[in-house]
């Protein structure tokens, strides 16, 4: 901010001299007010181009108006110098101060922590730096407060807000056992929190690192706008230059021709693109972050437009992932010990499936009791629990150790059991559709999306029920993830292809498509890692969303860039046949600057 007052008061100061010396009549008087007012509005420009000289980058707007300014004092417009220096840098400003909003409002979403935490020990709750406490640590919020770090509730009955984190409005109800995430704001009661990570690990830590890595990748069009503007500008001085001297040569009037390559060069001057391209990108991926979509840079906001196949995960992105046991098929008919079983063997697995088989057990397990844990992707697991060795897993795993059983034809997930080479029995668990997911893939199809299949590790009767229940036609059945991966690489064959999963168990096959997108899983580092886009929360439509948003960001670029250059070449015809003069030249240039900026921001001020 203290850049920005500086400059308004040298414009103001600048300006001032300049007036005063229009009411003038003495000649010496007036030239050394010219001088002092051009020094002070001119002075920031010429230091840029002395630095920018150093580092053999000459050709950029502070050269051109440097240039055009001095060669209007040599033929004698004196006042039509400082006029062109002093729009220009009241353009310079307006379009700071425009941007600085911006991100100012963008800021304000990345303001998702505090910076000290109510750290309780003992018996006292101290006021700390957050960066001090560490996983495990207890923690106190307070009503209207932040929650700084991700944890879990032990005490406290609260609504939190969500906004900042996953765009909705709505206010979620936690209690003791809940997980909370960084950046939720406790709203009624006090919360007392175990954390589960420290500063850097937090939610909140990368989704601000997110948001300000956005910056540095640029699009395809903005890397054609930087190279069109380095060969762009030296053609122009060329042409300038012919400009003068092809028409002296001819006529022997110097100062008219040297005027119009003035004009020339002024209008020239690309900062209107520059300037209003990256701010449109950004705009829009501080808008989407807003909508609770966090897009990694520019480069993947400029993808979403470009998605022609879809491949979806189906537990936990097309479903809740929530599974429920629905029966328990035990040979010696006792649930509850094959049930134990179970949930004993699955306790050291992050699997939605092992949590939904201890959930149903619902009673203490004793860790003691387990050792040589080993979790097989795609296929189960094989534990000892006490002195029994247990296999849990589908059809093929049992198969693959040799353990005679007969498949289950249930619509659902079927668990096996074995024990010691015995097959003990099954264990059916059903997960449920979500409700948005029919509305989105049918305007998925109506915004020219069609070409859609799902990948799935479930079994052929639960992929076929789900992508018939939703209207997808394609689909895969008992992936492992390298299955996935190669699926994924014959459809980016066909054409530009996203995939989205629950970002966890889907890094591979992320990082292999064209766009990688999560859904709500914003805690986990492979989900950040791994995804472009990260939707923050489960709620499909926000796809929909993000695609809208991309193209609605392209569009607002393209019209810049078409607006842009059809006004420089409207205004450059003018100038050489002389109809324009310099400072109208600099005045079409700040405002179409100014009107590019303010059509950029329209993402970010949209309410």
């Amino acid at each position: 901010m203290k850049k920005i007052n500086l400059d308004l008061i040298r414009i103001i100061l600048s300006g001032l001299l300049f007036v005063i010396n229009l009411f003038l009549s003495d000649f010496t008087l007036k030239i050394i007010l010219i001088c002092i007012s051009y020094i002070i509005i001119s002075s920031e420009m010429y230091i840029n181009l002395f630095k920018n000289i150093r580092k053999l980058e000459i050709f950029d707007e502070n050269f051109l108006m440097i240039i055009a300014t001095i060669t209007a004092f040599i033929i004698g417009e004196y006042e039509e110098a400082i006029l062109v220096m002093w729009l220009f840098n009241l353009g310079e400003y307006l379009s700071d101060k425009a941007v600085s909003q911006s991100e100012e409002s963008i800021t304000k979403l990345m303001d998702l922590r505090g910076d000290t935490i109510n750290l309780k020990q003992a018996d006292n709750i101290i006021n700390t730096d957050i960066k001090n406490v560490k996983i495990g640590d207890i923690f106190i919020v307070k009503p209207g407060e932040k929650i700084g770090l991700d944890g879990m509730v032990v005490d406290g009955i609260s609504n939190v807000d969500t906004a900042s984190i996953t765009g909705e409005s709505v206010p979620k109800k936690i209690r003791s056992g809940d997980m909370v995430i960084s950046g939720y704001t406790n709203i009624d009661s006090i919360l007392t929190i175990k954390a589960t990570s420290n500063f850097e690990t937090s939610t909140a830590s990368k989704i601000i690192e997110l948001i300000k890595n956005a910056e540095d990748k640029k699009t395809k069009t903005e890397k054609f706008i930087t190279r069109f503007c380095k060969i762009y500008t030296p053609i122009i001085v060329l042409l300038a230059i012919l400009l003068t001297l092809i028409p002296y040569l001819m006529t022997g009037d110097l100062n008219k021709w040297l005027y119009r390559s003035l004009i020339f060069l002024v209008t020239s001057c690309p900062c209107a693109l520059i300037i209003s391209i990256p701010l449109g990108f950004f705009s829009g991926i501080g808008y989407a972050s807003k909508r609770g979509i966090l897009v990694k840079g520019s480069v993947e906001l400029e993808s979403l437009s470009k998605i022609k196949n879809i491949i979806f995960d189906k537990t936990g992105t097309l479903t809740k992932g929530v599974f429920e046991v629905q029966t328990i098929n035990s040979i010696t008919n006792n649930q509850s010990e094959l049930l134990e079983i179970a949930a004993y063997g699955e306790y050291y697995s992050n699997h939605p499936i092992a949590k939904s088989i201890i959930n149903k057990y619902n009673k203490e397990i004793i860790p003691e009791k387990i050792s040589n844990f080993k979790e097989i992707s795609g296929k189960g697991v094989s534990v000892y629990v006490d002195d029994a060795y247990v296999l849990i897993g589908n059809y093929e795993f049992m198969q693959e150790n040799n353990i005679d059983i007969k498949k289950e034809n249930s619509v659902g997930t079927v668990i096996y059991i074995a024990i010691d080479k015995n097959y003990k029995g099954n264990i059916v668990i059903a997960d449920e559709i979500k409700k948005e997911t029919t509305d989105f893939i049918k305007k998925l199809k109506e915004s020219g999306i069609s070409n859609l299949a799902i990948v799935s590790g479930d079994n052929e009767k639960i992929v076929k029920y789900v992508s018939q229940k939703i209207g997808i036609d394609e689909y895969y059945y008992s992936m492992l993830p390298n299955d996935k991966v190669l699926k994924v690489n014959e459809y980016k064959e066909k054409d530009f292809t996203a995939f989205v999963g629950d970002g966890m168990n889907d890094a591979p096959v992320m990082k292999t498509s064209d766009l990688g997108i999560a859904m709500g899983g914003i805690g986990s580092d492979a989900t950040i890692e791994a995804a472009d886009v990260v939707i923050m929360t489960d709620n499909l439509l926000k796809i929909n969303e993000a695609i809208s948003i991309s193209k609605k960001t392209l569009s607002i670029v393209k019209f810049n860039i078409i607006f842009s250059l059809l006004i420089k070449f409207l205004m450059l015809i003018l100038g050489a046949l002389g109809i324009s003069k310099i400072w109208m030249a600099v005045f079409a240039d700040v405002g179409v600057t100014l009107l590019l900026v303010l059509n950029s921001l329209k993402l970010v001020i949209k309410k």
